[in-house]
């Protein structure tokens, strides 16, 4: 009976830890298949803007970047139904 609940409490251990190697398999697995021997390096310009250059990111994959002109500005504070005053204006 001893011998059940030791193989019992360790079969947990054993299976998370086949779950981990298998898991790190994959990941080096798929580094290996990305096919890119220079990984990139992040560049800081003069003006501030950081840029990722000698990587394998094609910039036509990439999402384009939003003009931060078309985004609406701060909305405006909730107001408490009851009072019909700023909730955070009343605790400053």
């Amino acid at each position: 009976m001893a011998v059940g609940s030791r193989v019992a409490g360790v079969l947990p251990l054993a299976g998370a830890s086949l779950a981990a190697v298998a898991l790190a398999g994959v990941a080096v697995f798929t580094v290996h298949q990305a096919g890119c021997t220079e990984p990139g390096r992040y560049v800081q310009h003069d003006d501030g803007q950081v840029e990722l250059v000698d990587s394998c990111l094609d910039p036509a994959q990439l999402p384009p970047v939003t003009n931060k002109k078309d985004h609406p500005g701060p909305a405006e504070p909730a107001l408490n139904e009851l009072t019909k005053q700023d909730p955070v204006g009343q605790a400053r």
